[in-house]
């Protein structure tokens, strides 16, 4: 089947919230751990450059939607844009006399110059990849374990607090851009589509997995790491325990069902608590 779509139900709320940043500044914020901090710094530092090109990749077929899609594309665009704001701030944090910051946004602007020069088309199907995985940033965060404790127990809490943000509003929206794909390919053959999808998945997972990795590691080696013990340090967090991208490849292979949409991995239970929070308080 290829007529799917996002449930009805699920709407997308943007919430203009504000974190309290200055915590990112002393140096290891999250849990005192170099490894999950510099992974966190590295993802971190892909998100306002990378959140840009989403946006622009859903708004250059806005006019090809309608109805309730047309709504998620504008509600999409106004989250994406606020969590591009929030991670520019948390960016700014970085010691940069210290961490090779502006290297690796050197790097990151490199690699999304070279996403928007193919296109529209190219640009939107890296977002319905990358999507998924930001999606999967809900499930991940939830039960992730370091040393014996969960992962944020030692966070400054209004940090803990944009991550789960971030990561509730990338579960709400994460299909809208999927959506957008199946209308712009409405008219091509479901096998064609399949291959398109499942290419542009295994080339961006190879890349995006990659890069992270890259640049964990040389934030790493400013903090006095050998280039062996940082890509260890890095595999072993990745991968392994506590796994951050090896604990959802269920969900990842799923992309490669014929037939697949974002929602038929229904996780919307897993932030329900903290989405009624945040719009509490973004009501405020």
């Amino acid at each position: 089947m290829t007529n799917k779509r996002t449930p009805e139900e699920v709407t997308i709320l943007p919430r203009d919230l504000h974190f309290d940043m200055s915590s990112a500044g002393t140096g290891h914020w999250l849990d005192n751990n170099p490894v999950a901090t510099a992974i966190f710094n590295a993802m971190s530092l892909t998100f306002p450059g990378g959140e840009r090109m989403f946006m622009d990749a859903v708004k250059a077929y806005r006019s090809e939607v309608s109805g309730k899609l047309a709504e998620d594309v504008k509600d999409f665009i106004t989250q994406e844009a606020i969590h591009s704001r929030e991670h520019h701030l948390l960016n700014n944090m970085i010691d940069r006399d210290k961490y090779p910051v502006a290297e690796i946004e050197a790097a990151i602007d490199e690699k999304i110059s070279f996403g928007r020069s193919g296109g529209r088309f190219r640009m939107l199907m890296a977002t319905i990849c990358l999507e998924h995985f930001t999606a999967m940033m809900a499930d991940l965060m939830v039960g992730l374990d370091v040393d014996g404790a969960p992962l944020f127990s030692k966070t400054d809490p209004s940090l803990e607090r944009l991550w789960l943000w971030h990561a509730m509003e990338e579960t709400e929206h994460k299909a809208v851009a999927y959506d957008v794909f199946l209308e712009a390919t409405r008219d091509w053959s479901p096998l064609k589509r399949y291959f398109r999808r499942s290419l542009s998945m295994l080339l961006i997972t190879k890349h995006f997995t990659t890069n992270i990795a890259e640049y964990s590691v040389k934030l790493l080696l400013a903090d006095g790491y050998s280039q062996k013990d940082a890509e260890r340090a890095v595999k072993e967090f990745l991968w392994k325990k506590p796994a951050l991208f090896g604990k959802g490849w269920k969900v990842w292979l799923s992309w490669f069902k014929p037939g697949f949409h974002p929602w038929d991995h229904d996780n919307r239970d897993v932030m329900a608590h903290w989405k009624e929070e945040f719009t509490l308080v973004a009501a405020e």
